[in-house]
């Protein structure tokens, strides 16, 4: 099955877009002079312990973290007799200390400093396992996987071991993301798929394994990828808390690779596409649950699929069911471009005008409610805080937004954010009941600044996120409305007689399709449309698409 592009509008419906990008570096000789050659610190020896060090110590094996933390504090701060050595135990017990009074950012900065210093620091390789346990504790905003990264993947298989077996499985997932972030997707591919069955990591890294191999344009071990997660699930081998949402994301995911995949273009330009393929990417699809909270989203997607496939019926029936009531917050503007497109290159041009027509009705008053309401947040913070107002229900939206925006702040990326500083205020409440000797030492002054630093950066980026996630629904309304407006400059060529010779042809072949009837078998019966949906038939609607060109 091929096509040609009528309108110039091809659209992939995922990030999971199997494109990336190659770059090459010309190598050159480079000589460094004597005091340019980089030396790799020398980590300083323990010394004898002041009386402060091993009282310090005592409390600490004593499970006395607070009392312990101001007094490793202080020889920090030089107010000991204790030498360079000494002071990095005292830093790595004081990490340790934090940790175990739950002051997760103070930890993370403490671990930060000694992996910034690498081999320079007596205690840098044994602070890479407390980096791990706070990866569990703090979500992925507070950047702890740009801290593991630092250590290489050499330094994983130090925990290769029987006894640290699933600590292990849990560095190659985040080393794995490290790369994956710093695009080096070769290794990183390699790291997520040594995470075996048995291990709670192994989800998420088939998944990563899955859109890294779409990064490097592989399609099937992609597919294998996402079909392991699928099969593991089926024989009970994998361990998740939410398998029946793993699940449906497997299938939609899966379908978007099969649709990319499907969609080919060669070296003239020319698309062609693959129709065993995208019968597999509608396949996947189909095995989303309706209860499922990607079960909308794969509905639209697959109408994309079945206009490829000429099966308009289809397409536009599974626009019907996304236009039904009972899905009152569901925000699928794309669906009226794929109605339009249907409707011209069936040469229905009035209905086509009329899609138009509805669509700037319907969502030109949208995009200017939405850039008028984006003029009132003059930073960030003000940003922060009208997310903040969404998520309770008490933004002054109008309902024509309401909803729109509230769905779209509330993406699990941006909801790691807003959880990061929820966790930086329980910090901070917590350091208030602390007693007042931990709170006025120097301990008790370092997590104050530390958890005022975070969370100053972290409502800015929360902020910057949301406000990003807000501007991309303008920016699409937009593009869906140049995308649409190509649809009416085609029909004025169309209405002038100036269709060229190859859309044309195109026309030719779509009249011999037929592909809009509507086939009623033994096991289908013919109900016309008169108003009222039937919930058990959403997704199952097909709506007839007769073909005018050529009368």
């Amino acid at each position: 099955m091929t096509r040609c592009s009528l309108l110039g509008i091809w659209f992939v419906t995922s990030a999971l877009v199997l494109a990336g990008t190659s770059s090459s570096a010309a190598a050159q000789d480079m000589t460094f002079g004597e005091e340019e050659v980089a030396v790799t610190p020398q980590a300083p020896t323990e010394g004898p312990p002041s009386p402060q060090l091993t009282e310090a110590l005592r409390l600490y094996a004593a499970n006395e973290y607070a009392q312990a933390a101001v007094i490793f504090q202080r020889i920090i701060d030089g107010e000991t007799t204790d030498n360079a050595g000494n002071v990095h135990k005292a830093q790595f017990f004081l990490g340790k200390c934090f940790y175990h009074l739950r002051f997760y950012q103070s930890a993370l900065v403490i671990f930060d400093e000694i992996g910034a210093l690498g081999e320079g620091h007596l205690f840098f390789a044994e602070t890479l396992q407390w980096l791990v346990q706070l990866a569990s504790q703090l979500p992925e905003p507070a950047g702890i996987i740009e801290k593991i990264g630092r250590y290489g993947v050499a330094s994983l298989e130090a925990f290769n071991t029987p006894a640290s077996l699933e600590l292990y499985h849990q560095l190659l997932y985040l080393m794995g993301r490290y790369l994956y972030q710093d695009g080096d997707f070769e290794q990183a591919a390699e790291l997520f798929g040594r995470v075996p069955p048995s291990s709670v990591y192994f989800v998420d890294a088939k998944f990563f394994q899955g859109i890294t191999n779409v990064r490097l344009r592989r399609a099937r071990p992609a597919v294998r990828a996402l079909r392991a997660i699928l099969e593991g699930l089926d024989a009970g081998t994998v361990h998740t808390d939410d398998p029946d949402r793993v699940r449906n994301l497997a299938w939609i995911s899966l379908a978007r690779v099969y649709y990319t995949a499907a969609n080919r273009v060669d070296a003239e330009g020319n698309r062609d596409v693959d129709g065993t393929i995208l019968g597999q990417a509608v396949e996947s699809w189909n095995q989303v649950d309706v209860s499922s909270e990607y079960w909308l989203d794969a509905m639209f997607e697959s109408s994309w699929a079945f206009f490829l496939a000429d099966q308009f019926s289809r397409a536009l029936g599974n626009v019907h069911s996304l236009e039904s009531p009972y899905f009152p917050q569901a925000y699928y503007p794309e669906a009226l471009v794929i109605k339009a497109v249907t409707f011209f290159v069936n040469c229905q041009i009035d209905n086509a005008e009329a899609t138009i027509r509805s669509f700037h009705e319907r969502y030109d008053p949208v995009r200017d409610e939405l850039e008028a309401t984006l003029q009132n947040f003059t930073d960030n913070t003000a940003f922060y805080e009208f997310l903040q107002r969404v998520r309770a229900g008490e933004a002054d939206l109008s309902p024509r937004i309401r909803g729109l925006v509230s769905s779209a702040m509330s993406d699990r990326t941006l909801l790691q954010n807003v959880e990061y500083v929820r966790l930086l205020d329980a910090e901070e409440a917590r350091l208030n009941e602390m007693t007042e000797a931990f709170q006025n030492s120097g301990a008790g002054g370092r997590v104050l600044q530390d958890v005022a630093l975070a969370k100053s950066f972290a409502v800015d980026q929360t902020g910057d996120l949301a406000r990003g996630r807000y501007n991309r629904l303008i920016d699409e309304l937009m593009d869906l409305s140049n995308q649409v407006d190509t649809v009416e400059v085609e029909i004025v060529a169309f209405r002038r007689d100036e269709l060229d010779q190859e859309t044309q042809e195109q026309f030719t072949a779509i009249r011999s399709a037929a592909a809009g009837d509507v086939v009623v078998d033994e096991e289908h019966q013919m109900w016309p449309f008169d108003g009222e949906y039937w919930r058990d038939e959403l997704g199952f609607y097909r709506q007839q698409v007769t073909n005018q060109c050529g009368r």
